[in-house]
């Protein structure tokens, strides 16, 4: 029985290593979960609107993703936004969330979303606005 189970334990070891393996390559841990994002974004609707060329307070957010910081069309930025030269993804957008006028210096959003998961789920949303 010894001999048995001495023999099982490097097996599940493998199988753990590779399970573990997947699961950090698997996008699906990596992103947010848009739909709890969409409910997060409902503090963002009273400045933002999801809706192409729809510019409110804050720009249009409709195609952030892969979009330059400062060129959403019709929306007047800061000059400080407009020089700022970010493509805005996944690792951008999580960074000027948490602390706008900290990444940005002169932007005019002051509202941040200091929640991780929060940030990681409106992202994960935002990826959905194409």
């Amino acid at each position: 029985m010894v001999q048995r189970s001495a023999a099982i334990i490097p097996v599940l070891a493998s199988a753990a290593a590779i399970g573990a393996l997947i699961a950090a390559s698997s996008p699906a841990t990596a992103a947010g979960d848009a739909t709890v994002g969409k409910q997060v974004f409902a503090r963002c609707a009273a400045c933002h609107s999801t809706a192409p060329g729809e510019n409110k307070i804050g720009p249009s957010l409709a195609g952030v993703v892969g979009r330059k910081s400062g060129s959403e069309a019709g929306y007047t930025y800061s000059p400080a936004l407009k020089a700022a030269n970010i493509t805005w993804d996944e690792q951008t957008l999580d960074k000027f969330l948490a602390n706008p006028a900290g990444d940005v210096h002169g932007t005019k959003m002051f509202i941040s979303v200091p929640n991780a998961t929060d940030r990681e789920n409106v992202i994960a949303y935002l990826q959905t606005l194409k």
